[in-house]
This record gives structure tokens, C-alpha cells and sequence, in this order.
């Protein structure tokens, strides 16, 4: 059964404002580190995976939407897990859980293109990243039941 990779990390002074609130780029890191964890878990390490198959994935897009504010030392769980996968291109999506008590902080996405090392033009995505991934390919409110979020409205 897929589920989402989680990571543990505490919000540190670097991540944070004057106000010791979690400054809004500081989720680029978080969502950085389970994308790397994640790819490492499903036996794609970065620093081997491109040149076993002689590619990279720049990111095209990254997204993040807010709900509740983290703070200096607050303990977070990030997910990630991949909510898209097409010829050339996948969507890693990103939740983020306050702990313990299970507040959702935030959401986002990034987009990943895949593309030849020499060119750099979009190639259609190795099927072992496919394959590998798979544990890990879900929907949102799949990976959001698995994690206890509830669909916001409800």
C-alpha cells in the first residue's frame, strides 16, 4: 500500500523572523529535504542516480500555501510523495504536520522535469524512477488520510 515518506526536522533560528514565525522560503528547504529522503528511500540517491541514468530533474515550479504559522522549535513532520508522474515530468507533493499535535501548517508541490544531461532538453522520465517511485505515487486525500489531515471545509 502506498505511503507518504516523512521526515522529522525542527524549525531553527535560520528558518524563522524577528518574530520567531516561520519565514515562508524556509519551506523550500523542508520540502528540499523529504524530496532527497524520499528519492533516497525508493533507492534513487542523487548522488548516483543521474548518472545511472544520465539525467537531471530541474524543478520548473514550486508552490506552498500556508495555514498555521510554525514557530522557533517547533517540531514538524513533512511529507512528501508523488501525486503525478507523466512522460517527462512529476509532481512531488508536500504536507507539512505541526507535532504533536497534528496541526496542518502547510502544503505545496514541486514540479520536476526530466532532462538529458548533455542537452538538457525534457526526455521521457526512466521507467526505474517510475518503478521505484511507486510506493510512494498517491493522491492527496490518500496521503492525507494516511497522515491524519483533514480536507479543509469538512
Amino acid at each position: 500500500m502506498p505511503r507518504p515518506f516523512v521526515i522529522e526536522e525542527y524549525v531553527r533560528w535560520s528558518d524563522v523572523d524577528f518574530a520567531g514565525i516561520i519565514f515562508y522560503g524556509s519551506y523550500v528547504r523542508f520540502f528540499e529535504l523529504a524530496e532527497t529522503e524520499l528519492f533516497r528511500a525508493a533507492g534513487l540517491p542523487f548522488g548516483t542516480v543521474f548518472d545511472k541514468y544520465d539525467v537531471f530533474l530541474p524543478r520548473v515550479q514550486v508552490h506552498t500555501e500556508f495555514h498555521s504559522p510554525p514557530r522557533l522549535d517547533d517540531h514538524l513532520a513533512v511529507a512528501a510523495y508523488i501525486g503525478r508522474v507523466g512522460r517527462t515530468s512529476m509532481t512531488i507533493e508536500f504536507e507539512v504536520v505541526r507535532r504533536p499535535d497534528g496541526t496542518h501548517c502547510a502544503d505545496g508541490h514541486m514540479v520536476l522535469v526530466c532532462v538529458d544531461r548533455k542537452e538538457l532538453m525534457p526526455c521521457p522520465i526512466p521507467e526505474g524512477f517510475i518503478t521505484q517511485l511507486t510506493p510512494y505515487t498517491m493522491t492527496r486525500a490518500e496521503a492525507r488520510a494516511h497522515l491524519g489531515i483533514a480536507e479543509r471545509g469538512a
